[in-house]
């Protein structure tokens, strides 16, 4: 049995490494790039330094700083028009998931046409698109290094997940320093993300050898780090190591695929507006309490790489741990229940059968070490709902 690994080409890794965005054009042989971002890059001055290293080099930037926090069909389409207007040859996606997602959506229907719901799975996209540039400002998604974006149908409120090399973007910028101005809110959410992405990773049904390294690689520099950068944002050794953790859980979960709390994660972002990485942060105790007997030893693996047990510690005592520690983590990082964010029980019990239906056909929980049914996805999403 082999293993297909797809990377970016490039990745600029260390503080400062926006300022190499010149020469990666170059390389890239790219000279008209447009820029996408969002409102709040444009705010805290990231949009324009990034700019202004552009046109010191001699290279014009033309940009779109208005993409939403959960991109629809709708929201792509005036990114659409400016990038078909001009004569661009690169897209630079700056910002969290939600940019990287738009650009990657964007380089595919400006080269190849028709809707998203045309790349949605269970189609693989592997036709190149435009090149596109990730820049990452949050310790998180690791999209920057995926062969995955998501683009919400508003007329269905489903999260469609779209997949394929052609998802992948050409280069990645991997500059820590853009994450010392996140709050602490959002470091707890993308940090959580990221820690998912990893056991996802190293549990799915479609690990290897090379995904499990990225995964047990990527868990070992989150854990111990996510508390402090959420306590102490100016902590550059957590915030490094949670940047570097983000884009190596991205590149696991990218190969590996993520499983069963994606799959039920993306409804909830999709009907109730939830951030996708608090929505998996509600998820993950429950979930990984329900797979833990599909993969006992792999699950005490990732408590072990956490610094949760030692190597002479049976499993039951590492997975006891893992629970209790996924637990106090959002105890800690004061992640709100479903109710405490403000969804309406009626409302939610009554779009269980849609949301099960739609995490059933993303394909990610046939990933899980334990294969839900809809019934069981169903009863999860009520644990997740009467939890404490």
């Amino acid at each position: 049995m082999t293993h297909r690994i797809v990377l970016p080409r490039i990745m600029e890794i260390g503080a400062g490494a926006i300022q190499k965005m010149p020469d990666i054009l170059g390389v890239l042989s790219c000279q008209r790039p447009l820029l996408i971002t969002d409102p709040m890059m444009v705010q805290l001055g990231h949009a324009g330094r990034l700019t202004d290293i552009l046109e010191t080099a001699g290279l014009s930037c033309a940009v779109f700083a208005d993409t939403m926090a959960e991109p629809t069909e709708d929201s792509l389409q005036p990114a659409l028009e400016q990038l078909k207007s001009g004569d661009f040859d690169a897209l630079i996606a700056l910002g969290g998931g939600s940019a990287i997602d738009t650009a990657k959506a964007l380089a595919l229907l400006e080269a190849r046409g028709g809707c998203m719901a045309d790349y949605k799975v269970p189609r693989i996209v592997d036709e190149p698109g435009l090149p596109v540039i990730a820049i990452p400002t949050t310790a998180g998604t690791g999209s920057e290094a995926t062969r995955v974006t998501i683009i919400t149908d508003a007329s269905t409120d489903e999260k469609m997940l779209c997949m394929g090399l052609g998802f992948m973007p050409m280069a990645a910028i991997i500059d820590f320093e853009l994450t010392l101005t996140v709050p602490a809110r959002v470091t707890a959410d993308t940090g959580i993300d990221a820690l998912t992405h990893g056991i996802e990773a190293y549990v799915s049904r479609k690990a290897s050898l090379f995904s499990d390294e990225q995964a047990l690689a990527a868990i070992r520099l989150l854990a111990p780090n996510l508390r402090k950068a959420y306590h102490n944002p100016n902590d550059r050794a957590a915030r490094e190591a949670m940047m570097l953790g983000s884009t190596l859980a991205g590149i696991a979960f990218s190969n590996a695929s993520v499983a069963l709390v994606h799959g039920m994660s993306r409804p909830i972002g999709a009907h109730f507006h939830v951030p996708h990485g608090l929505s998996n942060a509600m998820l993950l105790p429950a979930i990984t309490e329900y797979s833990l007997s599909a993969a006992t030893a792999r699950y005490a693996t990732c408590a072990r790489a956490m610094g949760l047990a030692r190597e002479t510690d049976s499993d039951d005592v590492a997975n006891t741990r893992l629970l209790a520690e996924l637990r106090a983590l959002n105890a800690e990082l004061k992640v709100p229940t479903l109710a405490g964010f403000g969804v309406k029980e009626s409302e939610f019990m009554a779009l269980l059968p849609v949301m099960a239906e739609q995490a059933l056909a993303s394909g990610s929980p046939g990933n899980n070490p334990r294969v839900p049914v809809q019934e069981d996805i169903i009863d999860l999403y009520k644990t997740v709902w009467h939890q404490e």
